[in-house]
């Protein structure tokens, strides 16, 4: 049994329908003749279609089993989602897609800079020639550029010294194509914004230690406040 959920953005998911055996089950107030479920089980595939798409229907679309985690217990598993987005505008792809170099002591990190796309959904990603890199990397959320409908979007990946000379690669994938740039080419960038960075860098260090600090001298006030208020409370006994 495939079950598929509905979430628009701020509220709480509400499953849609359910297929199994070949034939959907629709919620009351969802009207069943717009919705139609196509499964493969050689692919392990089910797709959701939606038919004479209307505003109402922009949402995050969850697909969900029941999986039997331990005996007597089922875990319902849900897909990552799908983003759809209704409007009238045509999507196109990025404007702009480059990778940027910085290097910090013993460490080298890359920018994945991707720029001015429609609509928002993109997914990045960071490979070497084997497999996928998580670790040591942070994903920026998409942001809006000067025009209202164009959205760009940053990730960066951090690497040791000793792996500067290794091939990186940043794919993104977006419903007009997929592209993935490598890390060792002539177009590779030194950082532009590198002075900024590093303005960007002081700054939150120096925000950082000016917090320490505050908290270093509120403790000694405390501490000097407890130790009067002790030495007053030791005088009163004496007396």
């Amino acid at each position: 049994v495939i079950h598929w959920y509905k979430q628009k953005e701020g509220e709480a998911p509400e499953r849609l329908l359910f297929f199994s055996g070949g034939k959907v089950t629709a919620e009351s107030g969802f009207q069943v003749n717009r919705y139609m479920v196509e499964s493969n089980s050689g692919w392990r595939q089910c797709i959701l279609i939606i038919k004479d798409v209307i505003p109402d229907d922009a949402a995050t679309y969850y697909c969900a089993y029941w999986d039997p985690h331990l005996i007597g217990y089922y875990n319902k598993v849900f897909g990552s989602g799908t983003k759809l987005i209704v409007s009238e505008k045509i999507s196109s792809p990025p404007a702009n897609s480059e990778i940027l170099k910085k290097k910090h002591e013993n460490q080298t990190m890359y920018v994945c800079l991707i720029e001015k796309f429609y609509p928002e959904v993109i997914r990045v990603t960071w490979t070497d020639d084997e497999k996928e890199i998580t670790d040591n990397v942070v994903k920026g959320d998409t942001w809006q550029s000067t025009k209202e409908d164009e959205y760009s979007i940053a990730s960066w990946l951090t690497v040791p010294a000793e792996n500067k000379d290794k091939k990186y690669y940043c794919k993104y994938e977006h419903e007009k194509g997929t592209v993935s740039l490598p890390t060792q080419v002539d177009s590779v960038k030194t950082a532009p914004w590198e002075e900024d960075c590093r303005t960007a860098f002081n700054r939150g260090n120096l925000m950082y230690q000016l917090m320490h600090r505050t908290a270093y001298l509120v403790y000694i006030i405390l501490l000097l406040k407890s130790s009067m208020y002790y030495l007053i409370v030791l005088f009163f006994i004496y007396r």
